[in-house]
């Protein structure tokens, strides 16, 4: 069993809880995974939260949603599952849970940006009623592979 809440404001009391996200995003990010210091320095500001799952009975996190909301509009900055909990339904209940936050704020759309060579998370995204808006040709680049187009999805909530 797990649950899903929001970090605090209070970022001193949340210090172990970031170090576990970048220790997920570590995992789980192909490229330049998020350090804590990063997420530490991003969620100083005000329009930046971090929803989390905290397993209940081993008290840890094993996932995450870091996401903005600017006026109307919200973006998913990351998202992650660490890898012994993906394919339990975690991520959908992070989405439920942000997308019933969302609405409450009147945020009018949701966006964010996938590998295009992501076929699992693009699966999910699609789920969630998301659909692709445009296509970055060749935007994640790595030494020695073709690069890989970056594709953004909004999920719409008029």
């Amino acid at each position: 069993m797990f649950n899903i809440e929001i970090l605090t404001t209070d970022l001193d009391e949340s210090i172990a809880t970031i170090k576990n996200v970048a220790a997920i995003e570590a995992v789980v990010q192909l490229q330049e995974p998020w350090t804590y210091q990063t997420l530490n320095d991003l969620l100083e500001q005000d329009s930046i939260s971090l929803m989390v799952v905290i397993h209940t009975s081993k008290n840890e996190v094993i996932g995450y949603c870091l996401y903005q909301v600017l006026f109307e509009q919200a973006e998913i900055l990351r998202i992650g599952t660490h890898p012994d909990y993906q394919r339990q339904s975690i991520a959908s209940q992070l989405f439920s849970k942000l997308n019933r936050i969302l609405k409450n704020e009147k945020v009018e759309s949701l966006l964010l940006e996938v590998r295009a060579d992501n076929a699992p998370a693009i699966a999910l995204y699609e789920q969630q009623r998301f659909e692709v808006i445009h296509r970055r040709k060749g935007y994640y680049k790595m030494t020695a592979q073709p690069a890989i187009d970056a594709l953004i999805m909004q999920r719409m909530y008029r």
